[in-house]
């Protein structure tokens, strides 16, 4: 809620002397209080001396009773007005101007109390606390009496209501004075805080209206101060303000459409380094959303070679500088950035800088590259061997009949190496061009496992190795396509075969939440740590001399991670080398 500043003026002078005002109610009241209480005590004190007197002339200790004592208590206490108590040295009240004489044979010993004791040790005694015998705040004083020695104390007593009373209506008095005080000085200080807002209420509404686009408005000066000085700096401001915006309006709507239909970032910054300006377009790409002007590319960027860049042209002052960088905050990209001078005439005034992602196109071409070396080199050795085995053949050992159907039979293992190598490529292609039509439907994989394992079954039993199918008849089926799932297992499971010289291959499944994890061990040769994080890569192998003799193309566990992402699951691998592999991956459940 706006509060306007001449209501906060007249808040600040009614806070201010709301508090003087209390402040002097509070010492008066106080004092004054103080003062009703003290001239209480001297009148008591008095009729202390005037009581001991007449006591002293009317009690002679061996001829005086008690019940004369108290008489003569209530009878000093009818003149004067006050309680009345005589009490003798060893604390026994012998008189009382409100006790009867049972009720004083009743009463505790006196010798303890405060007023008592100082009047026995230096004449007079005083004391202010809550009667328990009368149930009242009261004020006590005591005297000794006796002429030539002490017979005994006189105490003479008043209740302090009547000093609450006084400082109760000195309370209302003081606080209706004060109130009406602090209204009248309270409308005072709202006039006063009118007079002395209206030309900052001028200014305000002025500086509104030139946010809003309004720059005629102008402020008549009617004081000749410093707020007569303000208005003037801000019509003068006014003034040029609208020259500015004049000459800037032009030139901006042209930048901002060059910016805005830029899809390149872009960095302008000052003849020292310092940030003026980035486009959307940069802000996305460095996924920076603080305030960057003023800063450096460096403490915007995180990154040497920008900085670098950015100062070479700025020390050089001319020409166009261009780098290819890599960055890797916040993602790893391929940034080429061309960097130019800003000069006005022979003025030097900044540099921009424009940032290209070619990220996806270096990306696309090391793909290009590294697929044709490995198809090239793939293909190139079971063709080296047919085109060999061929020559031989035609040169002659056609005739020799033994070695020829050895020659065939190479001649036909590279090409079923060749034509597995063309097929996993093609279907790679097809993976990766997301044209892989899966017929996604609920599934047993356990069928699917036994159906793979008895067509190895032959395979594994040459190597006198056991194939282990652990999974449970009632576990969940799959939602999945099951002619890939079947490729993916067949992978895992020849891979296994192929890996493991003894032991045994054990495929189970377990349930998480909603998916079914397929598990294929094997007790084989284990896989390097380092080569683990790249094992799904295409044409990656480990010990590839050894790949070589055991045949296949490189691509089968990259085929494996894409038909498994297709299926929105997850693989993974765990192995430790001489102790065996286990790969795994989840399947979403029907």
């Amino acid at each position: 809620m706006k509060i306007s500043i001449h209501y906060k003026i007249t808040a600040i002078f009614g806070i201010i002397i709301g508090i003087i005002l209390m402040g002097v109610y509070f010492y008066l009241n106080a004092n004054l209080s103080e003062r009703a209480y003290l001239k209480t005590k001297d009148n008591l004190l008095k009729q202390v001396f005037l009581s001991k007197s007449f006591i002293e002339q009317s009690v002679d200790k061996k001829n005086t009773s008690s019940k004369q004592i108290d008489a003569l208590a209530k009878h000093i206490a009818k003149d004067l007005r006050v309680r009345v108590s005589i009490i003798s040295l060893d604390g026994i009240l012998e008189g009382d101007s409100e006790l009867n004489g049972q009720q004083l044979l009743e009463v505790e010993n006196h010798l303890q109390r405060p007023e008592i004791q100082q009047a026995l040790k230096s004449q007079v005694g005083e004391n202010r606390r809550f009667s328990t015998t009368v149930k009242k705040e009261m004020l006590y004083i005591a005297a000794l009496y006796g002429k030539k020695k002490p017979l005994g104390v006189i105490r003479l007593s008043i209740p302090l209501l009547e000093i609450e009373i006084i400082s109760g209506n000195l309370k209302k008095m003081l606080s209706a004075a004060f109130f009406i005080a602090f209204i009248v000085a309270l409308l005072i200080s709202f006039f006063v805080s009118m007079l002395i807002s209206k030309p900052v209420r001028e200014i305000s509404l002025m500086a509104t209206g030139i946010a809003a686009g309004d720059l005629s408005k102008r402020i008549l000066i009617a004081s000749n101060d410093e707020i007569g000085d303000l208005i003037k700096a801000f019509n003068f401001m006014a003034e040029q303000i609208k020259s500015r915006i004049e000459e800037v309006t032009a030139g901006k709507s042209k930048l901002e459409a060059v910016l805005l239909s830029m899809f390149e970032g872009v960095m302008v910054v000052d003849d020292m380094g310092k940030i003026l300006f980035i486009n959307q377009t940069l802000r996305d790409l460095f996924k920076s959303e603080i305030d960057v002007k003023g800063k450096t590319p460096l403490e915007i960027m995180r990154n040497i070679e920008i900085q670098e860049i950015t100062d070479m042209i700025l020390k050089l002052k001319g020409g166009v500088k261009s780098r290819e960088i890599s960055v890797t905050l916040p993602e790893k990209k391929i940034l080429l950035i061309n960097a130019a001078p800003i000069a006005k005439g022979a003025v030097f005034d900044g540099a921009v800088l424009v940032f290209h992602d070619i990220s996806n196109l270096r990306h696309l071409e090391k793909i290009r590259r590294d697929f044709v070396a490995n198809v090239s080199h793939e293909l190139r050795t079971p063709i080296s061997s047919i085109m060999g085995y061929t020559e031989t053949l035609l040169d002659g050992a056609l005739r020799d009949k033994d070695n020829a159907e050895d020659f065939l039979r190479i001649i036909h293992s590279d090409s079923e190496r060749l034509a597995k190598l063309i097929d996993d490529v093609l279907d790679l292609a097809k993976i990766e061009s997301d044209n892989l039509n899966l017929v996604l439907k609920p599934c047993s994989i356990k069928k699917i496992v036994q159906r793979i394992v008895s067509g190895l079954e032959t395979r594994a039993k040459a190597k006198s190795l056991k194939i282990n199918i652990n999974i449970s008849d009632n576990m969940a089926a799959i939602m999945a396509d099951e002619n890939r799932i079947a490729q993916v297992l067949v992978n895992l499971i020849e891979n296994a075969l192929k890996y493991t010289e003894s032991g045994e291959i054990c495929v189970l499944a377990e349930e998480e939440k909603n998916f079914l994890r397929i598990i294929v061990s094997d007790t084989g040769m284990g896989i390097p740590e380092k080569d683990i994080p790249r094992l799904f890569e295409r044409f990656y192998r480990v010990d590839k001399a050894h790949s070589k003799e055991l045949g296949g193309t490189g691509l089968g566990l990259s085929i494996v991670k894409h038909i498994v992402h297709a299926h929105n699951g997850e693989v993974s691998v765990q192995s430790r080398q001489g102790k065996g592999s286990s790969f795994s991956f989840t399947i979403p459940k029907a």
